[in-house]
């Protein structure tokens, strides 16, 4: 960066210099110079410095927005800290990594751990053995540097969007008293949503190119573990659906049906119908938006791709839960077992199209899905039915800068500290004959179109030293909300 930067300023100094003392050089000499240090001035603009102006140009409030916003169901303490740092206090040694579904010692936490972190994926587990989890967390909570933040899904979104003083929040969800002090007192909790103690999640963090032992992180990410039983058990569902009534939001926030796979088989499935009857009590003119999180069993998985998709308005994920809910139902690209670096936009969106095509609204299907936002460390995509939502281009650039700067945790986005990971050419298709598109920085929304379904791209500007990345996902979907507009059927 700084190269370029005195390379134009030495042309700049050369041309004055040319001016000042050969003023017998012909006029159309000097025009030809000038225009060069122009050109040479524009291109010395960095990448990330045109897409931000062009995102702030692009970012407008839409027409008709939110006033009144419920959220829920899980909430929790978030104890943040360095993965490597905690596992070293607890006396365990770097080994090979290992997937487990459920963690079940501490040998299955080290190994779960190793094996996200030299992917450097996102991942989040269930800790069954409620004697050792406590004692972990205990150590974890007094590690020193180790910071107590508002955590779960349904928290973290209701806490970005209650930054906003025009919108009111009510969340329903285990809130504790610590929770209740960390809330924002634009955020309402019902009494029933009131608990004696707070659930904890510990969130095991690791920065790009950390290292323990022979693993190595591509990139920074976290890895979050809990046991957690009255978020498990979606224990104020009920409450939640129960207040609305009362409170009468514009749009309905739903996250924390990923919690329940540390339920049994059976209780799961019979709370998940529980969960359906519940979903399905919300009144059809109030649009309801589901957040997914990490997941492992793909039956569950698929269940709620067949009951719960088609009772709400919206769906947001990320590339992990992208790929494995396609694995769950055998979907386009259901036999790629894993991302290799950035995801391939043409696969994510022959997946996305998917989704829509088998599940969204259509003429013949009961389905109320009409968009998708997805998101993953390099670009995001905004998928919408034609004729369901509005303003789809400041949502996506929306939520891609609130990418940036709250992983930096700065106000606006600092060019300095932001890097552009998004490819500059890709395909819309791996499946179907595709548009190939080149990346304008001064135009970085990109839309096309595929069979009355819209795609809305931009990339995102990743954090180079990100202070911290739990909740990106929840904030990226919250802005993007805030900026979308539903259209009345």
């Amino acid at each position: 960066m700084w190269q370029r930067s005195v390379c134009v300023g030495l042309l700049a100094l050369a041309l004055g210099y040319l001016c000042l003392l050969g003023p017998e050089l012909p006029h159309s000499a000097l025009r030809h110079l000038s225009a060069s240090l122009l050109g040479g001035l524009r291109r010395a603009r960095s990448l990330e410095g045109r897409m931000v102006a062009a995102w702030q140009a692009a970012i407008v409030r839409p027409a008709r927005g939110w006033a009144r916003v419920a959220v829920g169901v899980n909430a929790c303490v978030d104890v943040v800290l360095s993965g490597v740092k905690l596992l070293e206090a607890l006396g365990l040694e770097p080994g090979d990594g290992k997937n487990h579904a459920v963690l079940n010692s501490r040998q299955d936490l080290k190994e779960a751990f190793a094996h996200f972190m030299e992917k450097g994926a996102a991942a989040e587990r269930f800790f069954s053995n409620a004697e050792s989890f406590h004692h972990i967390a205990r150590i974890a909570s007094e590690y020193p540097g180790a910071q107590l933040y508002v955590g779960g899904n349904a928290a973290l979104i209701g806490q970005k969007l209650a930054t906003n003083p025009d919108l009111k929040i009510l969340l329903c969800g285990p809130v504790g008293p610590k929770l209740h002090e960390l809330l924002d007192d634009n955020v309402v909790v019902p009494p029933e949503s009131m608990q004696e103690r707070d659930e904890f999640h510990l969130i095991l963090e690791y920065q790009a190119g950390e290292e323990w032992g022979q693993v190595r992180a591509p990139n920074a990410n976290r890895f979050i573990f809990s046991h957690d039983l009255s978020n498990g058990a979606l224990n104020m569902l009920e409450v939640f659906v129960s207040s609305l009534d009362e409170f009468q939001p514009d749009l309905v926030v739903l996250s924390g049906l990923h919690m329940m796979e540390g339920q049994s088989k059976e209780m799961r499935q019979r709370r998940l119908m529980e969960a359906v009857a519940s979903i399905s009590d919300i009144p059809t003119d109030i649009p309801i938006h589901l957040e997914l999180a990490s997941m492992t069993d793909q039956d569950f998985m698929s269940n709620i791709m067949h009951q719960v998709f088609p009772l709400v308005n919206s769906i947001g994920l990320n590339e992990q839960e992208l790929l494995f809910l396609t694995q769950s139902a055998s979907g386009p690209h259901a036999s790629l077992a894993s991302w290799s670096g950035v995801p391939d936009v043409g696969v994510v969106s022959d997946i996305l199209f998917w989704i829509l095509k088998e599940h969204g609204k259509t003429t013949e299907r009961a389905s109320d899905l009409t968009r998708i936002h997805f998101h993953t460390l390099a670009y995001h995509i905004l998928v919408t039915v034609d004729g369901y939502w509005g303003n789809q281009v400041a949502a996506v650039a929306a939520g891609a800068r609130a990418a940036g700067t709250q992983a930096c945790a700065t106000e606006t986005i600092d060019t300095s500290k932001v890097f552009l990971k998004a490819p500059l050419e890709f395909v819309t298709s791996q499946i179907e004959a595709p548009s190939k598109i080149s990346l304008n920085p001064d135009e970085p929304v990109v839309h096309w179109h595929r069979e009355g379904i819209s795609f809305h791209f931009t990339p995102v500007l990743v954090c180079k030293d990100p202070v911290r990345t739990v909740g990106l996902g929840d904030a990226i979907s919250a802005e993007g909300l805030l900026y979308s507009e539903v259209y009345p059927q």
